[in-house]
């Protein structure tokens, strides 16, 4: 599983790195909907909560669908403007200015993905001018609650209406505690944007895209690019750009903007504690899968706390050699337990330590 970007025929200056002050937004407003998603915000969070007028905070949940579970890509509203290579506003009220380029269609479609009710990577028909799609788009929305279903039908009625309460609800956001923390952050965000953009010049796009995650690589014969994630998706850059938009307060999500006809955006983050080589999807998959046997969780108990040889582990679980062997197999290939010559014997150890991350690494995965 993976979302995959076709580059082929991106042109080195269609390229840029370039923090958003509206995409951080929606990423402080993600945090402070989620703090769990979030452990090293929990202070921060915790102050911004506290000092909250009620009213905003009302506000605040009144559309929180658009942020706390998926972040919408109004936040990131420089992909969807025609050309595909426009870039974020140095402002939030520049970004805001952005937001009004978009057409209702583009408006609607991005405020109502968190429905599922239309298609992402590819071409289809707006709830604007289909009455299925419309009917559709409601009933999921309904399904939600009744605070999605008002949000929704006020949206298809008047979008205009939404986008001025969209603009004002960020602009109050910033008054109330917004302003205070992109000052803090956007140095961090303008120095990564500055180190990634050296590596592009010198060093090329592979070697920038590796610094921004272990989970981006880079087929130069393929011209594409490739995001491991526990999902699919598809785009391309066509005859526009590629955005690569670092945030301060996103670990541990990298998203990817691989909306139909609007410009691809890597949205990631800097200063993270992750791990210098985070386990694949594949990988986590595959460690997980080996574990899931009951013979080998058995055989893991002993193998935690000492060293085996094939034939001891024989001999304890009533099997035959080579079925043993199946097993270790299994469990060395998932990365999962050492291996070590002492005389003519080989001794198996489970790797405590991995087995220990693989809690955090799974959740890792999954919010990436």
């Amino acid at each position: 599983m993976s979302v995959r970007i076709d580059i082929a025929g991106l042109r080195p200056e269609r390229i840029a790195v370039v923090p958003s002050p509206l995409a951080e937004l929606g990423m402080a407003l993600h945090a402070l909907s989620e703090p769990g998603h979030h452990p090293g915000l929990q202070g921060w969070a915790t102050g911004v909560t506290a000092r909250l007028d009620s009213h905003l905070a009302d506000r605040m949940c009144e559309a929180d669908f658009l942020w706390r579970t998926t972040f919408s890509d109004l936040f990131m509203p420089f992909a969807g403007v025609p050309g595909r290579s426009t870039l974020p506003g140095a402002a939030l009220a520049d970004d805001l200015d952005l937001l009004d380029k978009l057409s209702d269609e583009q408006f609607v479609d991005a405020a109502l993905e968190f429905t599922c009710a239309l298609p992402y990577s590819t071409a289809g028909a707006s709830a604007l001018d289909d009455a299925e799609v419309r009917r559709r788009a409601l009933d999921l929305a309904a399904a939600r609650g009744p605070q999605q279903l008002r949000f929704s039908e006020r949206l298809l009625a008047d979008p205009p209406r939404i986008r001025d309460w969209l603009r004002q609800f960020a602009r109050d956001c910033d008054e109330a505690f917004f302003a205070e923390t992109w000052s803090r952050v956007r140095h961090q965000l303008a120095a990564d944007a500055r180190h990634k953009t050296d590596l592009l010049r010198h060093k090329g796009l592979a070697e920038a895209l590796a610094a921004v995650s272990p989970a981006v690589t880079l087929d130069e014969d393929a011209a594409r690019i490739t995001v491991d994630k526990l999902g699919d998706g598809r785009s391309a850059t066509a005859d526009g750009g590629l955005l690569l938009v670092p945030t301060s307060l996103g670990w541990p999500h990298l998203m990817v903007l691989h909306r139909h006809a609007w410009q691809p955006v890597l949205h990631y983050p800097v200063g993270s504690p992750e791990l210098a080589s985070p386990p694949s999807v594949e990988q986590l998959t595959m460690r997980m899968s080996a574990l899931s046997h009951p013979v080998r969780m058995r055989i893991c108990r002993y193998l935690a706390r000492s060293a085996y040889t094939t034939g001891e582990l024989a001999q304890v679980h009533g099997m035959t050699a080579p079925e043993i062997s199946r097993h270790l197999g299994v469990l060395k290939k998932a990365g999962l337990i050492t291996t070590r010559r002492r005389g003519r014997y080989v001794l198996h150890q489970l790797d405590v330590a991995v087995v220990a991350r693989l809690g955090s690494d799974f959740l890792e995965g999954t919010l990436r």
